[in-house]
């Protein structure tokens, strides 16, 4: 019976293999990356990434981070390629096969198209000398780095090689297109990554609890009531001149129904735009310890965003 390995020291020789690797990528980044760029950037169609096995894994997985991050892209499956889904790869296309042989039977097809209808053709693989890298009009290369399993043959390190390069085209393409936080949440509504990028207009609340200046405390103390949300808003011409909550209430207790609204508001409420991500309201409030934020556009209250808002989104 052979002697157990030891886990933690597997999976340090695995990782320190797989981070020598990405060094070794990083040293060395194919000539053609910037070409390919320009290449994708300049298409007037979509990325049809295509591969089979592991590669294939990956290259979904690729198509999927260019399709969200604006790049419009798709995975056609090599073998499926020959039964019908060519028809899926347009003239406007750019194609990328991912092979690490670069000798993958399945893909033959799919460079032959290319090669016919004059489709951009890139290839990523490991083997610069191979036949599929040959056919293609740019060329992702590799390093021929080791596996990282013992016996040297399953895709380990390559895996994580093709999915790091096609990480960083998709980036490179994102940073070009100056792809902002707002595009991201266009492709992600769903979801945490939807909650934290909501802007304060779309959780906001829109029926104010607005008095004037004048207002007696009776009727601020109703409309606070009736709104419900612990806060009104001081309001003079359409201008907000203050806000009242139920701590500036509590302060004010010593002869507060002679008061009015105006007398006992803060002059200087914090505000925000509606345009503002609610994340970075919600640390406002946080920070500032207070419930609910108004919601400005050129000095006149549109909205007000509770904590209880953002809760309520998933925005934690």
């Amino acid at each position: 019976m052979t002697e157990r390995s030891d886990p933690i020291a597997v999976a340090q020789r695995v990782l320190d293999i797989e981070a020598d690797a990405l060094r070794q990528l990083r040293g060395a980044l194919p000539e053609d990356f910037g070409a390919v760029v320009d290449l994708i950037l300049a298409a007037k169609g979509r990325v049809i990434v295509s591969g089979i096995g592991k590669s294939g894994h990956i290259g979904r997985k690729i198509s999927a981070t260019l399709a969200s991050t604006g790049t419009p892209s798709l995975f056609v499956h090599a073998s499926e390629a020959s039964h019908g889904d060519m028809g899926m790869i347009g003239a406007d296309d750019v194609v990328l096969v991912i092979s690490m042989s670069g000798e993958t039977p399945e893909l033959r097809d799919v460079v032959a198209h290319t090669r016919r209808f004059g489709i951009p053709l890139v290839a990523m693989s490991r083997k610069a000398d191979s036949t599929i890298m040959a056919a293609a009009d740019h060329k992702l290369l590799l390093p021929d780095a080791p596996e990282a399993c013992a016996i040297g043959m399953a895709p380990t390190t390559s895996s994580t090689l093709t999915l790091a390069l096609g990480d960083a085209l998709a980036v490179a393409l994102m940073e070009e297109r100056g792809f902002e936080p707002e595009n991201f949440r266009v492709f992600h509504p769903g979801g945490k990554l939807g909650a934290q990028l909501a802007t304060v207009g779309q959780l906001m609340q829109t029926d104010l609890p607005i008095v004037t200046p004048e207002t007696s405390m009776m009727d601020t103390l109703f409309t606070m009531t009736a709104k419900g949300f612990g806060i009104a808003l001081v309001v003079e011409r359409g201008v907000l001149t203050g806000v009242l909550s139920d701590g500036d209430l509590r302060r004010n207790m010593d002869g507060l129904m002679e008061r009015s609204a105006g007398e006992i508001a803060t002059r200087t409420p914090v505000t925000i735009s509606s345009e503002t991500l609610a994340l970075t309201a919600l640390h406002a409030m946080q920070t500032r310890k207070i419930a609910s934020i108004v919601v400005t556009e050129h000095a006149r209250p549109v909205g007000l965003l509770r904590i209880l808002d953002c809760l309520n989104a998933g925005i934690v």
